[in-house]
């Protein structure tokens, strides 16, 4: 069966899960840690992701992530491939080092947001990582400490979390630890990462109760909230798709969304396509992979071969391309 495409939006919530090939160790040392939490920080800064809550364990990781105008495939291939290349260096290794597919799971806010943040700061405790949550606050590589206040960093938001348990900084504190102290005794919480319909609904208590009610029920494995949000998601991705598939039906493949652009830029065809760091060319080779990405649903490697470009020059182009369509008013179809 073919894998199921990935679900995203600007602005929505991701709980992401990514371990290590045949489950082995991905983080070595601290050394290995520190590497991935600077290169994590540095990508979420600089590609407008927010993050609420993390944890770094031997084989896996967890990040609650709010996604921005780019795309969560971009920011991850990024983390991912550049960590990988950096460990394996590190510790005089090749190949794989990550599953060939992370998990991304897209959220409903409420009522999930503040218990992602639980579940994912508890991981440590419940792996045995930390013998329990006085050693949770200290423990370096978990965003529990941050929001606490046991350690800092520049690119955790911890506010959002806060303020909802009140004005009060030192006060939210201790709520948010009451809060997370709660859920110590709850243990895995599988509706939270896995089970399809059981976790788009709420876990098998809500099953069982919209059941009794006679109710419709919706779920999809890459989702976590209830029936109606996973309807309007999946509408949503459905219209994405559509328009896609009007695309196509109109001919839009690659050559003509070059031709396009060509015509918009009013240079030739060849002159889009050829490699080098023409100011014009730039500018609409940077158009083309905005589109070709987004609307055609190319990856940065396919734009990567057919332009002769590396894979972060790429993402740069489609980053560089979006700001353009926007400040333009660039549209692919003619009006």
């Amino acid at each position: 069966m073919p894998r199921r495409a990935r679900l995203d939006a600007p602005g929505v919530l991701h709980h992401v899960i990514v371990r290590g090939l045949e489950r082995r160790k991905i983080f070595r040392d601290d050394q290995d840690r520190e590497d991935f939490l600077e290169r994590l920080g540095t990508l979420l800064i600089e590609m407008g992701l927010r993050c609420y809550a993390w944890a770094l364990l031997p084989n896996h990781f967890h990040l609650l992530l709010r996604t921005g105008d780019r795309p969560l495939a971009d920011f991850m291939r990024r983390l991912l491939t550049g960590y990988a290349v950096r460990f394996n260096l590190r510790n005089d290794r090749s190949g794989h080092l990550f599953q060939n597919r992370y998990r991304s799971i897209l959220c409903q806010e409420e009522p999930y947001f503040l218990e992602l943040v639980r579940y994912i700061h508890l991981n440590p405790l419940r792996a045995g990582v930390v013998a329990n949550l006085k050693e949770l606050e200290t423990y370096p590589f978990c965003g529990h400490g941050v929001i606490v206040g046991t350690h800092r960093n520049d690119w955790q938001a911890v506010k959002e979390i806060l303020e909802r348990f009140g004005v009060s900084p030192a006060k939210a504190r201790e709520r948010y630890r009451d809060f997370v102290a709660k859920g110590v005794d709850q243990g895995k919480r599988p509706e939270l990462v896995g089970g399809g319909l059981v976790r788009s609904l709420g876990g098998w208590q809500a099953v069982k109760t919209l059941r009794g009610a006679g109710q419709k029920l919706c779920g999809d494995e890459r989702i976590l909230g209830d029936a109606e949000f996973v309807e309007q998601v999946l509408k949503s991705a459905e219209e994405r798709i559509g328009r896609r598939s009007r695309l196509e039906a109109l001919g839009f493949t690659f050559e003509r969304l070059a031709g396009r652009v060509a015509e918009l830029f009013s240079m030739p065809v060849e002159e889009v396509l050829r490699k080098g760091r023409y100011p014009r060319t730039v500018l609409a080779r940077s158009v083309l992979c905005f589109w070709a990405n987004r609307e055609l649903g190319m990856s940065t490697v396919d734009l990567g071969r057919r332009l002769d470009l590396a894979q972060p020059t790429v993402s740069q182009s489609i980053a560089r391309g979006e700001k353009i369509v926007k400040e333009k008013g660039l549209a692919i179809l003619p009006p």
